[in-house]
């Protein structure tokens, strides 16, 4: 004899509203999550205000309208070549190195299932670094399209060969006895590699000239202020087209989250997505690092701060995106106006990061003593 619970309308109302009806377009489906898309949109008109923000600030201060009009193809002459020609390019720097830098971290954070597995504190940045310091000294700071070209693409492959090497040596047998690049030794591994590197290019600056030291030194500051369009296009692009690939895998890094066995029987080949979308986040990471230089800890944090403004169980991909173009932006921002002189936002964002990273030290004690 079995005794039925009595029904309750109120409950059943309850329970079929938090049911939510999935969108299905022939083998696509997804689910509506209306709080999500509000947070998402708030971010995005957040990234929209700083960008023209960004632009009417400086010497000569525009209002924001006036800057909208410009941009539509209205303004005087002089306010035309201000906006378009002198500060078009750098908010537009600011805001794709910093959707970069959000999704590399996104990435590297939600595989590797830790928060501090971000591009600047695994190593990938300073192997960027290298590359572009060794270029810079190695050509005593010549000028020209060798500056142009070499440096970038000194900085792009410095950052693919880091993250090779590092994943070769993270490389081995886990505790039961699979072969793989497990996501704790691949973060070791990253922190031992990052402070060889560092080392490597502090030695090679006290080798270089004075002049060349202090241009090289100026570039790992990591500045939004030195680039142009031309370059700026080629990494729209890709950026567009990594984050893309990323949104596309949101199903697949979800069923990384769990553990190793459970993601087998779901059919997910964990090497092979793993070392996939690692390679799209380094990809990311060398090529922000290529145009701006170094610009420490948004990869760390943006991902972090989209994580608890959406409430998901992990680091989402677009928001983390929105949330590396706005901190860059913003940062940008602060670095004009705050200050006398006209700061590399990579000094902004370090003394920012710094103290999140702190926080997010305490945090992550806090849970492991809990635990």
């Amino acid at each position: 004899m079995s005794i039925s619970a009595p029904h309750d309308p109120k409950l059943a109302k309850r329970n079929l509203r938090a049911v939510r009806r999935p969108l299905r377009a022939r083998r696509f489906s997804t689910v509506v999550r209306p709080a999500l898309l509000l947070t998402v949109l708030a971010l995005s008109v957040l990234l929209l205000v700083l960008f023209c923000l960004d632009i009417a600030v400086g010497e000569t201060t525009l209002p924001l309208g006036r800057v909208l009009d410009v941009l539509s193809g209205g303004g005087t002459r002089s306010q035309r070549f201000i906006v378009l020609d002198s500060r078009l390019p750098r908010a537009l720097t600011a805001v794709v190195v910093g959707a970069a830098l959000g999704l590399a971290g996104a990435l590297s954070q939600s595989i590797l299932h830790n928060p501090l597995a971000s591009p600047d504190i695994l190593g990938i940045t300073s192997g960027a670094g290298l590359g572009a310091v060794a270029v810079v000294v190695g050509t005593g700071g010549a000028t020209g399209l060798l500056a142009t070209l070499g440096t970038p693409l000194a900085a792009l492959a410095g950052g693919l060969l880091t993250a090779v090497a590092i994943y070769l040596l993270a490389w081995g047998r886990s505790a039961a006895g699979e072969r793989g690049a497990t996501g704790l030794r691949l973060v070791l591994i990253g922190i031992g590699v990052n402070a060889f590197l560092l080392s490597a290019i502090s030695f090679m600056l006290t080798r270089a000239d004075l002049e060349v030291a202090t241009r090289a030194q100026l570039w790992l500051t990591g500045s939004v202020s030195n680039t142009d369009t031309g370059k700026l296009v080629p990494v729209a692009i890709v950026t567009g087209v990594l984050l893309v690939v990323a949104a596309g895998s949101a199903r697949t890094l979800a069923v990384l989250r769990m553990d190793a066995e459970t993601t087998r029987g779901l059919g997910v080949r964990i090497q092979a997505q793993q070392a996939l979308l690692i390679g799209v986040a380094v990809l990311a990471a060398a090529m922000a690092t290529a145009v701006a230089g170094p610009i420490g800890f948004v990869a760390l944090a943006a991902p972090q701060l989209a994580r608890r403004l959406l409430r998901t169980p992990g680091e989402p991909v677009l928001a983390s995106a929105l949330a590396g173009a706005i901190l860059v932006v913003g940062s940008d921002i602060v670095a004009r106006t705050l200050v006398p002189v006209d700061l590399p936002v990579g000094i902004v964002t370090a003394a920012l990061g710094g103290p999140f990273l702190l926080l997010l030290l305490v945090r992550m004690n806090r849970k492991a003593t809990v635990s």
